[in-house]
């Protein structure tokens, strides 16, 4: 990830400081709202029981902070906290404790998904989906003490690694808008329906790309259904018969419909956008998804989700911030 920040021994005086993190972490939460959290159950003090020394906002916005700069880790995290410049620019009036911030993230790990959804929401009412979805799926490497993961193979880079995997949908300028937590890079067909059918229902684009691992009739027909033109070339894979076409889309049109015609080279035009799907998984790897200190399929699951946060927060920073001349635009 690259980013403009200077630490605090490298800048000239403690007042070009404050501007280096005005200009970079705190346009991280300027943009956004986090009073959703408030309606999380999980987050609720206990009837009768101990209240919270600090609000989830706060605390969701130090692991953003956090992510973004790299930081992973509950004591990692809880030092970083320490700072005061960074605490205060969180929104804290003192330093969060360890066990607050080890109880938050074990509360977030119910919620964090919809937390996403949240921030998902902000980003697609700011306009910043387009008319194209692409889904995908990447490794999610692992540490080799984790006893959760598994020894998984990426035929992508044609080697095995050990950990999980996630399937994305994303749009626009890097967007991710759905995704799914997996046991392996290679998802099953109910993984992409399911992440499918949770892209749709944030907005209904005009085109959906995969690889040839969604040339499947089901995802076909839901998003045709959909009133959306999916696009993965077809895998004749075993068959004895193969069909002469390019993608499976021309198959279930001719099938389907009388009217609707698409040409060749319109499919095979649209579908080179495809490609922006790798960069997507390459921001979010930058935001935590290539980092994975988690250890533990939950733990796992929650620092995979933060990463898409951070990213979706990036992308709403760098939205507002770009309509400001001479703002500087953070990079992921």
């Amino acid at each position: 990830m690259s980013t403009s920040a200077s630490t605090l021994q490298e800048e000239g005086s403690i007042d070009e400081f404050f501007n280096v993190v005005a200009t970079e972490t705190l346009a991280l939460f300027e943009h956004l709202e986090f009073d959703f959290f408030s309606e999380f159950d999980v987050f609720a003090p206990a009837r009768g029981g101990r209240t919270r020394d600090h609000h989830p906002p706060e605390l969701f916005r130090a692991f953003l902070h956090c992510y973004y700069k790299d930081i992973y880790g509950i004591r990692p995290v809880t030092r970083e906290l320490q700072n005061t410049v960074v605490w205060l620019s969180c929104g804290f009036d003192r330093p969060p404790s360890r066990d607050a911030v080890d109880r938050f993230l074990t509360d977030l790990e119910h919620v964090v998904d919809e937390v996403f959804d949240h921030l998902v929401e902000q980003a697609a009412a700011r306009g910043l989906l387009d008319m194209t979805y692409r889904i995908d799926s990447t490794d999610v490497r692992a540490m080799p003490s984790d006893p959760d993961a598994s020894k998984n193979y990426d035929p992508t880079a044609e080697e095995y690694y050990y950990g999980y995997g996630c399937t994305i949908v994303s749009t626009g300028a890097k967007i991710p808008i759905a995704a799914e937590f997996t046991e392996s890079k290679q998802a099953a067909e109910e993984t992409a329906m399911r992440v499918t059918r949770d892209a749709l229902a944030v907005a209904q684009p005009i085109w959906m790309l995969g690889d040839s691992a969604y040339d499947t009739l089901d995802w076909h027909d839901l998003l045709l259904t959909a009133g959306v033109v999916p696009i993965a070339p077809y895998n004749p894979r075993n068959t004895d018969d193969p069909l002469n076409i390019k993608y499976r889309v021309e198959d279930r049109i001719e099938k389907h419909s009388d009217e609707i015609q698409l040409k060749q080279s319109i499919l095979d035009e649209t579908y080179n956008r495809r490609s922006q799907v790798e960069r997507t998984n390459d921001a979010v790897k930058d935001c935590g998804l290539g980092t994975l200190r988690a250890r533990g399929r939950v733990h796992a699951r929650a620092q995979v989700f933060l990463a898409l946060c951070v990213r979706l927060v990036v992308a709403v920073t760098n939205y507002e911030r770009g309509d400001n001349p001479g703002s500087t635009v953070i990079t992921v």
